[in-house]
């Protein structure tokens, strides 16, 4: 895969987001690394599911509160979270509309998924 430099404009990818009409939209992606754009509205539910990755949260704007396996977090504009690969995750208590510009590392989707320990065996 070549690997060329770019740049983005906030304003243009969120426009982008907006008409495509989904709540997230994947910008760049290289190996290494994918980054996004994830959009809440305020009261909605987070549907998303665990990821295989690790990944950081940049709120640009909005405020509410992360939950993160057994930890609530208090966000709002500027606040950086972090939310370890595989971790039961959710944004709630949404006050205002969440914008979050969204770190994958390794790039979102690129890790196996756990796989569950072997259960007891019967021996017959």
């Amino acid at each position: 895969m070549e690997r060329t430099e770019r740049a983005y404009e906030l304003s243009r990818l969120l426009e982008q987001r907006r008409g495509s009409g989904e709540t997230w939209l994947e910008f760049l992606r290289v190996p290494a690394l994918s980054m996004g754009i994830y959009v809440l509205q305020a009261g909605a539910d987070d549907p998303q599911e665990p990821h295989t990755e690790d990944e950081v949260y940049y709120i640009a704007s909005g405020r509410g509160r992360l939950k993160v396996g057994d930890r609530d977090m208090e966000f709002g504009p500027g606040s950086l979270l972090f939310v370890p690969a595989s971790a039961v995750h959710r944004f709630h208590d949404l006050r205002e509309e969440l914008t979050a510009l969204v770190f994958f590392a390794p790039a979102e989707g690129t890790q196996a998924a756990p796989r569950p320990l072997p259960g007891p065996r019967v021996v017959a």
